[in-house]
């Protein structure tokens, strides 16, 4: 393992600690009894006092110092004074433990009495202190100099996701995003507990994926040797559970669903999913705009919320557009009665991707994805979905070629869909026949195998009964305005980490140039690195092998650039 100099000399101050009789690594208990905030909040001069976290500061004053101390809930400022914390003869806890062998970023423990500096800064007067955690790594610091500008920020967001944990000590800020999260999911979890209805769990490996349009995670299962797959959702257990005699079900569920990611997916994504029985898309569209002013006002305290530019309101009630009504509305063309030939040359001629594996319900979806779901901001209902995009869901009462769904759009994007659910089971089967056709045409999201175990459930009977799900990550970016899941999940996929490579001088000396001025010409970058045409050869040969540079071709010019 390459280390770097200050991780060697943090290895070095750990073997002197153990030399002096002190675990680096304690496994007692240290008796905290107050956070900083708490501190704060209830300060009393004299006050005694234990608290815990990490060393983030220290202003070295000889005898004395000040410092700070980062716990779970902010910061506070110590006083550490080398004859009240060593009153006999012997100084070593504080003049070599404290000063020469602490760190920044070392959890310690401290006791000690509040007190007021001559600058108004409650403090706390150090008593005693502890060693808790020796870190091995020094964190980023960021600084802030005297007109406000910060340096060395650790806001390179791929370092931020994957090492989260890093993030969350420099950025604390960052720790109020999934506060907020936590927030969510309990303000939700009161509002439904609240209207009588029940969580549950259902398996998350499934022997058929259904429930959704999405390819899935496949796994095996080597005791009973057969398939499993990863849940895409849980929508058809739910329904059993209806089946069976509850009135209302809901749960919180990890999906997983085995496609691509940008700024709005995620492999693995936290979905709600809730089932009542004898309601339907007509009244889960009260309910759910209920819900989410209810959510929005626990989170921040208020129904408004700011998403990058947009100032979005959830205050109840929400508007509620047709979805043949929208595409008429941007696009001019009316997709009632339109067969899927009309529907595949209306899409080309919109400019539109289509291929020939797309059926009607696809591409009415691609054009209304691509035509019109950018241009609702506000909170709105899209209503009345062709039938041939929603498998699961009950024929509209007024028109057989539609069903009875809703999605909820917010700033261009789905966050909530709901059904009045399908519960006729020759239908449903004919549905889920139709989307194995779809899947023999190519749609690699469509189901291609039918559960016949649901089907038998629903041939004991299931009762009228609507249904919601709501992408969870997405709704809180929402609520904080952040346009990115990977900022509301505390450990995105990420791709593989590059290892790290053990470049030679020559190498080194070319990458710190480039880093100055990237996109060089070949000759200029030669003639800066001063190298002789051998260890030029060998250094660039040695970039290219470690994928870390690349030589750019056009016509005469060669440029290089890092990759």
């Amino acid at each position: 393992m390459q280390l770097s100099e200050q991780e060697i000399i943090r290895r070095e101050k750990l073997d002197k600690l153990r030399e002096l009789g002190i675990n680096p690594y304690p496994a007692n208990l240290f008796p905290v009894n107050h956070t900083s905030k708490q501190i704060k909040e209830t300060f009393e001069e004299g006050k005694k006092v234990v608290v815990a976290g990490r060393l983030m500061s220290n202003r070295d004053q000889g005898k004395a110092c000040f410092a700070e101390l980062q716990d779970s809930e902010g910061r506070i400022q110590l006083y550490l004074n080398r004859d009240v914390i060593c009153p006999d003869e012997d100084k070593t806890l504080y003049n070599q433990v404290f000063k020469k062998l602490t760190d920044l970023g070392d959890f310690i423990g401290v006791e000690g009495e509040l007190f007021t500096t001559q600058v108004g800064a409650q403090c706390i007067r150090v008593t005693n202190f502890a060693f808790l955690s020796k870190t091995l790594r020094p964190l980023p610091m960021p600084k802030t100099d005297d007109t406000g500008k910060v340096y060395d920020e650790f806001s390179d967001p791929e370092l931020r996701y994957r090492m989260r944990y890093v993030d969350l000590v420099v950025n604390p800020q960052v720790k109020d995003v999934f506060m907020k999260r936590t927030k969510l999911f309990t303000a939700m979890r009161t509002f439904f507990n609240q209207a009588g209805y029940m969580e549950v769990e259902t398996p998350v490996l499934q022997s058929i994926p259904g429930g959704a349009a999405a390819r899935p995670f496949i796994t095996h299962h080597n005791s009973l040797d057969i398939p499993l797959y990863m849940r895409i959702a849980n929508e058809l257990y739910l329904k059993r559970l209806i089946v069976g005699g509850f009135d209302g079900v809901y749960e919180f569920s990890k999906n997983f669903r085995n496609e691509g990611m940008d700024r709005t997916h995620n492999p693995e994504f936290t979905a709600m999913e809730i089932y009542v029985a004898y309601k339907d898309y007509n009244w889960m569209m009260e309910f759910t705009e209920n819900l989410l002013e209810y959510c929005a006002n626990e989170v921040n305290g208020t129904s408004d919320a700011t998403f990058g530019e947009h100032k979005v309101s959830f205050k109840a009630p929400y508007a509620r557009v047709t979805m043949t009504d929208a595409i008429k509305q941007f696009t001019g063309f009316d997709i009632s009665g339109k067969s899927e030939d009309e529907l595949f040359e209306a899409a080309k001629s919109m400019g539109i991707e289509v291929n020939e594996t797309m059926g009607k319900g696809k591409l009415i979806d691609e054009i209304f994805g691509a035509k019109c779901e950018g241009n609702f901001i506000q909170p709105t209902f899209i209503t009345d979905y062709p039938k041939e995009m929603s498998p699961l869901c009950k024929s509209h009462r007024d028109n057989p070629e539609l069903t009875e769904r809703f999605e909820l759009m917010v700033c261009g994007k789905e966050i909530a869909n709901a059904y009045s659910e399908l519960n006729d089971p020759i239908d449903q089967r004919g549905r889920f026949e139709a989307q194995m056709a779809l899947a023999a045409k190519g749609d690699d999201e469509a189901n291609g195998i039918i559960d016949e175990d649901f089907l038998r459930a629903l041939e004991y009977g299931m009762p009228p009964t609507s249904g919601l799900g709501i992408g969870m990550d997405r709704l809180i970016m929402f609520l904080t305005n952040n346009p990115s899941i990977q900022e509301v999940l505390f450990f995105p996929q990420m791709r593989p980490e590059k290892k790290q490579v053990e470049l030679s001088e020559e190498e080194k000396l070319i990458v710190e140039l480039l880093k100055s001025e990237n996109n060089q010409s070949l000759a200029q970058l030669k003639e800066k690195s001063a190298l002789s045409g051998k260890k030029w050869d060998s250094a660039m040969k040695g970039l290219a092998k470690h994928g870390l540079t690349k030589v750019v071709v056009d016509g005469e010019n060669k440029t290089v650039v890092l990759n």
